[in-house]
């Protein structure tokens, strides 16, 4: 019994040492780890994740990740009695308000070899003076300001720098997974170049930072700290999926990203006309409720309700009125408002389309040319 369990023992030793030197000879003779993973019957290749996967990812893309540096024109804040009238009255002009500069910190990455970077419009907002770091020298390069969007807090700089520079490409975040690895590239608290890692923790969360309000941010646990703003998020293949953009005040370990998505869709337009052209419809709207469908005189809560509409808008210009149900835009039904902004949102300026509206008992199909905002 003993001799029998010796050779079982034996027996799968051999096995195991079989299956790794049949892997070792795979790899070594050139194929990539993905087929071997399918010759050995491995469903995921991750396994073939070595611990130096990370190490080789911040190597090739870190040398286009930028530091960004800016300087705005401030009202002086520092002396506590500028606001008092007695003392300014008193002491004379000491105590007036004096003009200053207020420096702020950020991150980037270049996005072509001829010296466009991406980076959030916060970092740079009301800048005079804007200076970007490259890893491959000290002294920085002044740049210049393309395109900026303070909605979507997008912001597109250049530098002269020569046209052979490290770039990074997006990839595209509408496949990433939850669960899915990330990295965060970027200069926390001046410290440049920290580089760290998590997973993505939620797609699609919503947020209001400084005003505007996003609806579809990646959430990472990737540590994202002040001065990483407008800093690449990266997935495993070495492409941009997001841009580092907020954190949550409330924790620690949460962190927010716009989408490369969402980066994609606008850049050309602000890399061309140094601003997103917005199409618009020009109402505002609340979604249909059971009581509301039933106070219109409709069989079910459906479109959504005109509250308001805009002076000079193209929807008033086509007629529309508070009070109106919006049920479908070409033909397309209306479920809620944010089915028909973003059906607006891909509409093209001066383009003619139609929407099916709801009132005083009729339904009626009233034409309207979708303007820019």
């Amino acid at each position: 019994m003993k001799h029998n369990k010796k050779s079982l023992v034996s027996i799968v030793l051999l096995m195991v040492l079989t299956g790794f030197f049949t892997a070792g000879l795979v790899l070594g003779a050139g194929v990539s780890s993905a087929e071997a993973a399918q010759n050995m019957g491995i469903a995921s290749p991750s396994v073939f994740l070595g611990p130096d996967t990370i190490q080789t990812i911040v190597k090739q893309t870190g040398p286009a990740v930028v530091k960004i540096e800016t300087e705005m024109q401030v009202q002086n804040q520092g002396n506590p009695f500028l606001n008092d009238p007695f003392f300014r009255e008193f002491f004379g002009e000491q105590f007036k308000r004096q003009p200053g500069v207020a420096k702020s910190l950020g991150s980037g990455f270049i996005t072509s070899k001829d010296g466009y970077i991406i980076t959030n419009n916060h970092v740079i907002a009301n800048a005079t003076k804007i200076d970007v770091y490259l890893t491959s020298r000290k002294e920085p390069y002044a740049a210049k300001l393309i395109g900026s969007d303070e909605q979507l807090d997008l912001a597109v700089l250049k530098i002269d720098a020569g046209d052979n520079l490290p770039s990074l490409e997006f990839g595209d975040s509408n496949k990433l997974e939850v669960g899915s690895w990330v990295i965060a590239i970027g200069n926390p608290y001046g410290l440049d170049h920290t580089v760290t890692v998590g997973v993505i923790s939620a797609k699609g969360r919503p947020l209001t930072i400084n005003g505007s309000q996003f609806t579809d941010l990646l959430q990472t646990d990737a540590s994202i700290n002040p001065g990483n703003s407008g800093g690449p998020l990266i997935n495993l293949q070495g492409e941009v999926i997001g841009i580092n953009t907020a954190i949550s005040a409330q924790a620690q370990g949460i962190g927010f990203a716009i989408p490369s998505s969402t980066v994609t869709q606008v850049l050309d337009q602000l890399m061309n006309n140094g601003k997103v052209i917005r199409p618009w419809l020009g109402i505002y709207m609340q979604p249909m409720t059971k009581e509301l469908a039933n106070y219109f005189g409709l069989q079910e809560p459906e479109g959504v309700l005109v509250s308001a509409v805009v002076d000079g808008s193209p929807a008033q210009k086509a007629g529309l009125k508070r009070g109106d149900i919006v049920l479908e835009y070409n033909k397309k039904k209306v479920k809620d408002p944010d089915a028909l902004k973003k059906e607006v949102a891909n509409a093209k300026i001066g383009e003619d389309v139609v929407v099916l509206i709801h009132r005083d008992g009729k339904t009626l199909f009233v034409p309207v040319k979708i303007e820019e905002k």
